[in-house]
């Protein structure tokens, strides 16, 4: 079923399948990509309790072996929509028989979407309701449309894929999310870091440096995309997608994400582009992973709660 938040500004709908976003429109336009089957029939999944692969589709815990499918189950699943209003909208997953068979722990896992201004504001929250530790991970996988503002009389329409790129940092008065030194000036950001992939999609530990243009900029091009997901660590908490030449945009802050993926469909001239905050990453090329020993991976103790809340500004 599908619910809708509208602050007069942002006008967002999302479903009870997965939680998953299905429109975010601004000024009549839609910033969403909407699923065409011909690029990817994803709008905007949920990552929970897994992101991205398990080798061979499983991992271990306490000497059993589990099978989990890409990106876990939280996307596949129907959720409860606990609250519902004008510019707030939570959903609700519980453990159940299903994903017992899969992951074995008690919890309850929320999405929350708030609305204030033109932001929206997304909250993962994570309830262990056994005893036992639990391992997990979350984050997000939002498609926007490019051009973006379809459906609204700008110039976007104009804009080719091409003419997109994606800038990090805030603007001059933001905080993008880099320390400050002990004068109280802000550091400098390291040269991100790109996670090495294998060709089937698997951490080979052959992390490199990945250079921006002027320091803060990637420019897209479909071929980008040859290899398939661009995973980057060390990188400013702020990215914005953007066009030269426009005032429009949308910004992507994650203040709790160590990980960015930036995506479309392999080998094809698709119109979009996934920004995907990320919590942790899949399972190392030929390891059968143990769920209590995987780096990276959410440690909560027994009735424990966790939260990670990120946002998506549309001007």
């Amino acid at each position: 079923m599908r619910y809708v938040i509208d602050n007069g500004q942002l006008r967002v709908e999302a479903d009870s399948l997965g939680g998953e976003l299905q429109s975010i429109r601004k000024d009549g336009g839609e910033y969403l990509w909407q699923a065409d089957p011909a690029y990817w029939d994803g709008k905007a999944p949920n990552l929970f309790p897994y992101i991205a692969r398990m080798t061979e589709g499983k991992y271990v815990l306490d000497g059993q072996t589990y099978h989990m499918s890409i990106h876990g189950f939280a996307h596949t699943m129907e959720m409860k929509a606990e609250e519902t209003g004008r510019d707030r909208l939570v959903f609700r997953l519980d453990a159940d028989e299903k994903t017992r068979a899969c992951y074995p722990f008690e919890f309850t896992f929320r999405i929350i979407y708030e609305l204030e201004e033109s932001v929206l504001h997304l909250t993962y929250q994570v309830e262990n309701l056994g005893t036992k530790e639990m391992y997990f991970g979350v984050g997000g996988h939002p498609g926007f449309c490019l051009p973006f503002g379809q459906g609204a009389e700008t110039e976007e329409k104009k804009a080719a894929f091409e003419d997109y790129y994606l800038e990090f940092g805030e603007d001059e008065d933001g905080n993008d999310g880099n320390a400050a030194n002990a004068s109280g000036l802000r550091e400098a950001p390291a040269c991100p870091v790109r996670i090495g992939f294998s060709p089937s999609c698997f951490l080979n530990g052959e992390d490199v440096p990945y250079q921006l243009e002027n320091g803060k900029r990637i420019r897209l091009r479909h071929d980008l995309f040859d290899q398939d997901a661009i995973v980057l660590k060390d990188v400013p908490k702020c990215v914005t997608l953007k066009a030269e030449g426009s005032g429009r945009y949308v910004k992507v802050r994650y203040p709790d994400m160590p990980y960015l993926g930036i995506w479309h469909a392999v080998k094809k001239p698709a119109p979009y582009v996934c920004i995907e905050p990320w919590s942790s990453l899949p399972s190392r090329q030929d390891v059968v992973e143990d769920l209590a020993t995987q780096p990276g991976l959410i440690c909560l103790q027994g009735g424990g709660c966790y939260r990670n809340a990120w946002e998506i500004e549309v001007e």
